[in-house]
């Protein structure tokens, strides 16, 4: 049967890729990656990419028969301890007669740091390299399928936000409003979702719900939803007030609102992301907010909630260029306010010839 589409498609650009960087193999064994190249996501995956050709899993063997089923791959060689894993995965390279070997190293939900170190111990022989900046290259860019997955996945973020918005009232626990959020977000198929939620003048940036924070008349409450359809994320976040908001904090949403529209307007093919940040910055600096920014305005969804372009903690990403195809997330960084809180809005858009085309659409009463 082999891989279908878009996976084969997927695999064969990458093969080209691995070849005119003189890399004869590459071993998959993040989870995201994995589920690029075959459409599953498989807990303690191992993917072997020969130079052409179809490739390699490697698959506890009562799962086996599964795998393959969904993915379509025929060579799946099984194992039932972990050392027959890292036997079969040397013995392939071997006999492929790999002398440089590609590992997509990274860091997400799995012990992939000790699979790196592993696997350099057992094939000395070969010349190791990293291939995550490579699988990258292609995941940035987004095709029909995964849009049409972030645009379901969007659809259930809104779902979610209006749960969590319907259960704020003074006293309520950030960690009860995001409850019913994800409570929500699984009904409706998401089954990796990320509900974050800030309440009251303390300062957050990741703000992951706390059971003994409750919401404060006046203060802002900040609501990050995720949320993941077939593998794939969309994300969003809004601040509002349950009350009559606290002056500055007003204020400082409506300018947050500002610079997300900013934002929105310049996320067009050919600008250069630390611009588009530059241009942010200024404008929050023009309104009294310098000693309230926080660098990094956008980073990219996909297979992880954040993935590449990730300006937000590496700078270095901030040089890349715009590109038609891409889907990030704007505006992520809030603007932090010690004694009044955080304030954060953020859609998820895909990029188009004309411009950035918002998929996560919740509308809501700011002010009372």
């Amino acid at each position: 049967m082999g891989l279908q589409e878009p996976y084969r498609t997927r695999v064969a650009r990458f093969q080209e890729l691995m070849r005119s960087e003189g890399i004869e193999a590459s071993m998959i064994r993040t989870l995201s990656s994995f589920a690029y190249f075959t459409g599953e996501k498989w807990l303690r995956p191992a993917l072997l990419i020969p130079p052409e050709g179809e490739p390699i899993a490697f698959a506890f063997e009562d799962e086996a028969p599964e795998l393959m089923e969904r993915t379509g791959i025929e060579d799946v060689r099984t194992w039932r301890r972990a050392e027959e894993l890292m036997r079969a995965v040397s013995n392939a390279i071997r006999e492929g007669g790999y002398k440089v070997v590609g590992f997509d190293y990274s860091i997400e939900r799995d012990a992939y740091v000790l699979f790196f170190e592993l696997f350099k111990k057992l094939n000395r022989q070969v010349e190791i390299r990293d291939v995550h900046g490579l699988i990258m290259r292609l995941r940035m860019i987004k095709d029909a399928h995964e849009i049409a997955l972030i645009k379901r996945a969007s659809n259930v973020c809104a779902k979610g936000m209006e749960a969590a918005i319907e259960a704020l009232r003074p006293g309520v626990t950030e960690l009860e409003v995001a409850a019913e959020a994800y409570y929500i977000l699984m009904r409706n198929g998401a089954r990796h979702p990320l509900v974050y939620v800030n309440a009251g003048p303390s300062v957050r940036i990741h703000a992951e719900p706390l059971p003994d924070t409750r919401i404060q008349e006046g203060y802002p409450v900040t609501i990050v939803v995720a949320a993941d359809q077939g593998g794939y994320y969309a994300d969003m976040a809004r601040t509002l007030f349950v009350g009559e908001p606290k002056p500055r904090a007003k204020e400082a949403l409506k300018v947050f609102l500002e610079a997300h529209s900013l934002a929105e307007g310049s996320l067009k093919p050919g600008f250069k992301l630390a611009d588009v940040q530059e241009a942010i910055r200024g404008y929050l600096v023009s309104k009294g907010y310098e000693k309230n920014v926080v660098l990094g305005f956008a980073h990219g969804v996909g297979l992880l909630v954040e993935e590449d372009p990730i300006t937000t903690i590496i700078a270095a990403h901030r040089q890349y260029i715009v590109k038609t195809g891409m889907v990030l997330a704007s505006v992520h960084s809030p603007i932090t306010i010690p004694g009044i809180g955080t304030i954060k809005v953020e859609d998820t858009y895909v990029i188009e010839k004309e411009g950035a085309r918002k998929l996560t659409t919740y509308e809501y009463e700011l002010f009372e």
